[in-house]
């Protein structure tokens, strides 16, 4: 590998073959063994999804050069039969040149001309600015040891993937370098969906956008940024080509004389992503808050199992949309129609969620989603009920367990009482019991619904209700304590506990003694 590491040919992104081997490669082989491949291997979420977008940009742009525009049909026949590997390879040779790491006027997802303007040029900072798992200036991350002053080397490639999640996922905030703030990257706090074959090839024909607009060109395919582009004002996306490479931060990375790691980067704002309401992300879902619609992200303490009923088709009697499901999920369930595919469709959701420029945690989670769910309203009013009927039992509950743990403070019936009763109920172990049991049941229960074996999914549910329940309160009783007014708080809520469960003993014989 020498100084100009072209991602053609130079081992780069860790894929994981169909035999469970796992290895780097460049872009020519992973398009010509996508077939082989089962997914890519990268350990962290962020990386992981930008990769495949970096994936899908240039799958869309192969197709669009070797084939013009594109329907369904032609999507299924790839699925049936395979990629077009020879018009992808013809891209990727036209471009070829734009695809070194390295190179001094057209480094590959970087800006060249951070090395000539005077903010920048004499200016470097640690490879760790741009990796979202590591410690930087005053915002250490546990377990990460690194100093600014002294940054280790680590592989080209290794930071090439830390820069590809880094451009997609960076919050908002201060940059001080051409300007003094600069806008979140596309994905920041944002849980994006990914639906995914059995194979590399399947999830992206499955993922694969529209061939949009002309002027929708990836990173690599324009100009490269000018000083003056860096401090402009932020500018809309054109497309989703341009949304999944977009330079959100303008970052030249800078070889080791071995030409082989990286030690230093330098760094400054970038092409700022303006918002736009009416093009939403294609892999970003939406959710109703308090007064308009926000993006789902990963929250503490809460299983995004919670909010999937945002992923599936809104109900058609409602007035007013109270979700909005990934676009990639529209095209996934196009596809699998076209080719006459009726089984679940599995989907990622991965990404990093940050509160304002605090990265707070990132996480990967997967489902199968039934075809009815999908694609019926019923089927899918069947799962959000079902998820409705978990928050309004849980907050009833909750209720009852604050009212027992606030009997046992000083000045019980005060509202600031109650109020640090609701708080250490929230810290303790009775929320996580409770939709943890929860969770262990969930994929059943879509099985059950999407067979539309409603009459056992109703049984199903209310039992895992009714023991999830019983687990949550047994946690709140230990809690509680075993004194003497412990026993009496104890007493005094245990009939309203009672009174919610009631209605779910009603669980079926069987469904109790299929249970494990």
């Amino acid at each position: 590998m020498n100084k100009t590491i072209n991602l053609l040919d130079a081992a780069w992104l860790p894929v994981r073959y169909l035999d469970g081997r796992v290895a780097e490669i460049g872009l020519v082989q992973l398009f010509a063994d996508a077939d082989r491949i089962a997914a890519l291997a990268d350990t962290a979420p962020p990386s992981l999804l930008a990769e495949y977008r970096l994936l899908l940009a240039i799958l869309n742009r192969a197709l669009r050069r070797g084939f013009g525009r594109w329907d369904s049909a032609d999507l299924a026949r790839g699925y049936r039969e395979g990629l077009p590997v020879a018009a992808i390879h013809d891209y990727l040779e036209h471009w070829r040149g734009v695809f070194n790491l390295f190179d001094p006027q057209r480094p590959f997802m970087q800006v060249a001309a951070l090395a000539q303007d005077e903010a920048t040029r004499d200016k470097a900072k640690p490879w760790s600015q741009i990796s979202l798992a590591s410690s930087i200036g005053n915002s250490p991350v546990l377990f990460d040891h690194s100093i600014d002053s002294q940054p280790s080397a680590i592989p080209a490639a290794e930071a090439l993937r830390h820069l590809l999640g880094f451009l997609q996922f960076t919050p908002g905030g201060l940059v001080k370098t051409l300007r003094d703030s600069d806008k979140a990257g596309p994905l920041a706090n944002t849980a994006a969906s990914l639906p995914v074959g059995q194979t590399l090839a399947q999830t992206l024909l499955l993922a694969l956008h529209p061939s949009g607009p002309d002027d929708d060109l990836p990173a690599w395919e324009k100009l490269q940024p000018t000083i003056a582009q860096l401090r402009a004002e932020p500018t809309l996306a054109s497309g989703h080509n341009d949304r999944y490479t977009r330079l959100s931060r303008a970052v030249l990375l800078l070889p080791e004389p071995d030409g082989v790691t990286v030690r230093q980067l330098r760094f400054a704002a970038g092409l700022a992503l303006a918002d736009n309401e009416q093009a939403p992300d294609a892999m970003a879902s939406y959710r109703m808050g308090v007064n308009n619609m926000v993006r789902l992200s990963f929250g503490e303490g809460r299983a995004f199992w919670r909010d999937l009923g945002a992923l599936l088709p809104p109900n058609p009697a409602d007035d007013k949309a109270h979700s909005l499901a990934a676009a990639t999920l529209g095209w996934a369930r196009h596809l699998q129609h076209r080719l006459g595919q009726t089984e679940p469709l599995s989907v990622m959701i991965l990404g990093l969620s940050s509160n304002q420029a605090k990265l707070e945690r990132w996480r990967a989670e997967r489902f199968e989603l039934p075809q009815r769910v999908l694609e019926q309203a019923e089927g899918a009013e069947e799962v959000r009920g079902k998820l409705r009927e978990a928050e309004e039992l849980y907050s009833k509950l909750r209720l009852v367990m604050a009212g027992m743990l606030a009997a046992v403070m000083p000045d019980p019936g005060h509202k600031d009482t109650r109020g640090r009763a609701r708080a250490q109920l929230d810290a303790g172990p009775a929320p996580a019991a409770y939709f943890s049991a929860l969770e262990s049941r969930w994929p059943q229960l879509l099985e059950r619904i999407g067979a539309e074996a409603l009459e056992h999914a109703d049984a199903y549910w209310r039992d895992a209700l009714r023991r999830a329940a019983k687990l949550a309160w047994d946690a709140a009783c230990r809690q509680l304590g075993g004194n003497a007014a412990a026993l009496k708080a104890l007493a005094l809520a245990e009939p309203g506990y009672l009174a919610l469960i009631r209605p779910l003993t009603q669980a079926s014989t069987q469904e109790e003694n299929n249970h494990v």
